[in-house]
């Protein structure tokens, strides 16, 4: 166990790792990850050095949108164990000083939900309707949606059932959205909240948690067309959809939910708001903790990663929390590629990423030696500062993204339904199967000489089912995975494995250990960030200074012992492009 875990405010100085269960590890050669896979890697995880896993959704669901339809919150999805599995790996992880967090799904359920189908079978007037959010259509009889909003996945946001209501749905029509208003609703998840947490769950990852309290009633549904589901960036609170004060009442209730446990349960918010409203979701009288996303939309200048910080941690000194920081995860291009291509400003987030990814890779080069070293001088910058840090399955190995995955293999919902068909490839290209053991490497496919079929880099088994070949992976490994595998990076001291292990030991016994979050900025220009933090009192400095790189001149260190580098320096007193390294200062 980690010392920071023998607090119980762990949470606080966290290091997480993200784990998207169906690309984790697959025990049965199903070719798909489950449970009882992520508890046969648990020791991986412990020697990574991490304080937490979280588990994106792992319930039972049709997938309309990678699990995150549940139709049932209080269960395991067959294909990906049961519950006495979950609990063998909620002990496996408890056994081995690791937390458990898991995805709570508030904003909506799937369709096949009991209560939606309920809602369905009762009919207008219902009170089993009355936990959702049905409408009448405009037109004379009812034929047109409500309004016009679109979803975010494309198409309106409306579903007419079959006695004429419509129903809302921000996302996929596959998941209404629920009525908050409803106090159904509340005890239902507190109910859920408690469930996971008498099944040793330590904390909750809460989606869309800026889009719970809705207001639709006093004004026509015309008037309230002035708002897109689009635009979640309300800065006065008056979006009828997003962010509203109303929100923070549910998550008080959540709070007190919470602290009916020793130690009391967190939980981090998904939410897309503005930065002068992240710390509301933060405060300890609600979640704990509220994602930073300002860092894992920024692109590599200098200037974005400086902004992100200084917001990052504004919004927890504001909250009385402490910050978050998260450069991938399960729903944006990996970030090595997102450094190797192009760096250009743009309006939308990841606009040049998602361009290259639509077209297969081929619209921008891909520069992976470039991308691996700002990656590698970005986790040294990331894992320094104050506050929790979030890593992504598979980004301890440097993987990149997977931009060519054939069309007819994607299972994302984002390319087919996203602002018109064929217009965004979606998100598969970051959830492809994870490389164990380069021996286990599949052999070319006939029908596309990029990937391969007949084995998995050590996904799933080779022997699962009486000596029977596993099914291929649920998406297709690219063949370059054999040189990222984890058995490979395990024997090269200068991976990026070897290289995050450095980090989070160093980052656990230099700067964890000291318990204290203030940053102090150092004054080295504009293209570079340096900063220093306070040193644990038995690691013999008083301070360690964290410097990062982005200009063409090299730049020189403040003197003091070398703890660490992203890159081997020619000169240990000068730090070149693109490179980051760490001081000790006495």
């Amino acid at each position: 166990m980690t010392d920071n875990n023998l607090n119980d405010d762990w949470w606080k100085q966290a290091v997480v790792y993200q784990i998207y269960p169906r690309s984790f590890k697959d025990a049965n050669g199903d070719g798909l990850g489950d449970i009882p896979g992520i508890t046969s890697k648990m020791q991986y995880l412990r020697e990574l050095g991490i304080d937490a896993i979280w588990l994106s959704p792992f319930y039972p669901s049709d997938l309309a949108d990678g699990g995150y339809d549940i139709i049932d919150y209080r269960n395991v999805d067959p294909r990906l164990g049961t519950m006495q599995d979950f609990d063998a790996m909620v002990s496996a992880a408890h056994q081995e000083g690791i937390k458990v967090i898991v995805d709570i799904v508030p904003n909506h359920t799937a369709n096949k939900h009991a209560w939606f189908l309920e809602a369905l079978a009762a009919g207008r007037g219902s009170t089993a309707r009355e936990r959702y959010i049905f409408k009448e259509g405009s037109g004379p009889n009812g034929e047109f949606p409500p309004n016009d909003w679109q979803s975010l996945f494309g198409g309106p946001a409306w579903e007419r059932v079959e006695d004429g209501q419509w129903y809302l749905h921000i996302f996929a029509k596959e998941q209404p959205d629920l009525n908050w208003n409803n106090p159904e609703v509340h005890e239902e998840f507190k109910k859920t909240l408690r469930f996971w947490s008498d099944h040793g769950t330590d904390g909750f990852r809460v989606d869309v948690a800026h889009g719970l309290a809705k207001k639709l009633d006093g004004a026509s549904m015309k008037d309230l067309s002035r708002w897109t589901v689009h635009d979640s960036l309300s800065h006065d609170g008056t979006h009828p959809l997003w962010d509203r004060a109303q929100v923070h009442d549910i998550y008080r209730e959540w709070r007190q939910v919470f602290n009916e446990y020793n130690p009391p349960r967190f939980a981090v918010g998904e939410a897309w708001v503005v930065p002068e409203h992240q710390y509301l979701y933060a405060s300890p009288d609600e979640l704990g903790q509220v994602f930073n996303f300002e860092f894992a939309i920024a692109n590599w200048f200098s200037q974005d990663f400086r902004t992100a910080i200084r917001d990052g941690l504004q919004a927890a000194k504001s909250s009385g929390s402490t910050a978050t920081w998260v450069m991938s995860n399960h729903d944006v291009p990996r970030h090595p590629s997102r450094y190797g291509l192009p760096q250009a400003p743009s309006k939308a987030t990841h606009q040049l990423p998602k361009d290259w990814v639509l077209r297969d890779g081929t619209t921008y080069e891909e520069n992976r030696e470039l991308g691996t070293r700002r990656a590698r001088a970005a986790i040294l910058m990331e894992t320094a500062l104050p506050g929790s840090v979030y890593i992504y399955q598979g980004e301890e190995l440097g993987l990149f993204e997977v931009p060519n995955i054939p069309w007819d293999r994607l299972e994302d919902p984002t390319p087919f339904r996203t602002r018109g068909r064929y217009t965004e490839k979606g998100r598969d290209g970051c959830r492809v199967p994870l490389p164990w053991n380069s021996q286990d490497a599949p052999h070319e496919a006939s029908w596309d000489s990029r990937f391969g079929t007949g084995a998995s880099f050590g996904f799933s088994p080779s022997d699962a089912t009486a000596g029977s070949q596993s099914a291929d992976p649920h998406l297709p490994q690219p063949l370059w995975y054999k040189d990222f595998a984890v058995d490979v990076e395990q024997q090269d001291p200068t991976s990026m494995l070897s290289l995050y292990k450095a980090c989070l030991s160093h980052r656990a016994a230099l700067l964890t250990s000291a318990h204290n979050t203030s940053v102090t900025w150092l004054d080295e220009g504009d293209e570079v960030i340096a900063y220093t933090r306070q040193a644990a009192d038995n690691s013999g400095y008083t301070a360690i200074a964290s410097i990062t790189n982005f200009g063409k001149n090299a730049v020189a260190l403040p003197e003091g012992d070398l703890i660490l580098s992203s890159i081997q320096l020619d000169d240990p007193a000068l730090l070149p492009q693109d490179a980051s390294a760490w001081i000790g200062i006495k």
